[in-house]
């Protein structure tokens, strides 16, 4: 049966640190639970998920939050893979005869 593991990207518009305007940052929540920080990787949703797809994940869903006030903005774009297949532990050979050793006396 196939196993799927999923991952979180979450784009936010935010205040700059620097009190001089907006920032985007992008956030990646990998399915080990790690969170992050990817901004350094790109600066547009689309550089993001074009790098999450040469890693074999499929966007399956996009969703926004629109309760955020101001100029926030959050989206969150929810991906998957097939998950790798565990290694099978390996059967011991069985001999199909019996070896009997018998004991003198």
């Amino acid at each position: 049966m196939l196993k799927w593991e999923y991952a979180l990207l979450v784009r936010r518009r935010q205040p700059a640190s620097t009190d001089l305007g907006f920032e985007v940052v992008f956030i990646w929540y990998g399915p080990d639970g790690s969170m992050i920080d990817v901004t350094p990787y790109g600066d547009t949703a689309l550089a993001h998920l074009n790098r999450a797809g040469d890693q074999g994940w499929e966007l399956v869903a996009m969703s926004e939050d629109p309760s955020l006030p101001g100029n926030n903005e959050l989206h969150r774009y929810h991906l998957k893979r097939p998950k790798a297949a565990a290694a099978q532990p390996r059967q011991r050979m069985r001999s199909s005869r019996t070896i009997r050793r018998t004991l003198s006396p």
